[in-house]
């Protein structure tokens, strides 16, 4: 999976995967909940610099005027931003909400959700069918033995970092 990670964010960072309107991805934006965001807060907080390939932003609870902030913030720089939704069960409801809510505010900017977004959920689960019904720009397994606490060892921790360039 590592790999895989790396040779994704290459892609990412090298203008070899791009947003439909802009000549590359500048910005993520993790929507997740508990670990799933978590330990990608942390590890973006803690080794962060001026130099980040990518600046990272996070959907991590379902406060309305949060989750405002952070897409409004994002404005009409949405359209260079990748979006990572993590989700093991796919079923998680902070984490739909936000994600729902991250596609409303593409959608309003008349841009595609599924071609700013990746997924990290399981093989099956319904995030992982929605993202193959959408055309998500990448699917990431996460196996059912990742717990919260430690999935930032796993693709859930590593594709942001790496997309933020650490």
């Amino acid at each position: 999976a590592r790999s895989r990670v790396l040779d994704f964010a290459a892609r990412v960072h090298d203008g070899r995967i791009k947003p439909p309107r802009a000549g590359r991805f500048r910005r993520v934006l993790v929507v997740g909940i508990g670990g799933s965001a978590l330990g990608p807060q942390l590890v973006a907080d803690a080794l962060s610099s001026p130099g980040d390939r990518m600046s990272p932003h996070f959907l991590d609870n379902t406060d309305p005027d949060g989750l405002d902030r952070v897409l409004g913030g994002l404005g009409e720089g949405l359209a260079e931003t990748l979006a990572v939704v993590i989700s093991k069960s796919g079923g998680t409801p902070e984490t739909r909400n936000g994600m729902v809510e991250a596609a409303a505010a593409y959608r309003s900017r008349g841009l595609d959700f599924g071609a700013h977004a990746v997924a990290i959920t399981q093989d099956g689960s319904a995030l992982d069918r929605q993202a193959c019904g959408q055309a998500f720009v990448e699917r990431f397994p996460m196996w059912d033995w990742v717990g919260g606490r430690t999935s930032v060892t796993s693709a859930v921790g590593l594709l942001p970092a790496a997309l933020q360039g650490i």
